[in-house]
């Protein structure tokens, strides 16, 4: 499966409003409409949050963890894991479920 990420020309702060406009392809966990990435300091709360988000899959997060990827890539994100399952470790909130 590959990433489903797609650039979007918002940025900065996103209010409710905002991210119900936003087409899917923008968000991490797209089908739930998850950690939105419009820009660098979106992609890096999606990492920061990952281990955090509920209600998803191990399908859900792979295809996630693709987009983040993807995004960062994009905007210049630098993401050192190569695997979900390495989020929730440090530097990330610990989390004994991943």
């Amino acid at each position: 499966m590959k990433s489903t990420w797609k650039p979007h020309e918002e940025h900065g702060g996103l209010t409710d409003k905002d991210k119900r406009e936003l087409p899917e392809t923008v968000f991490a966990f797209p089908d739930k409409r998850k950690e939105p990435m419009t820009d660098a300091s979106h992609v890096r709360n999606a990492i920061a949050r990952f281990d955090q988000v509920q209600g998803v899959t191990d399908e859900e997060r792979d295809l996630a963890f693709r987009n983040i990827l993807a995004a960062a890539e994009h905007y210049g994100v630098e993401v050192a894991e190569t695997n979900w399952r390495q989020l929730g470790k440090l530097p990330h909130t610990p989390n004994p479920a991943h």
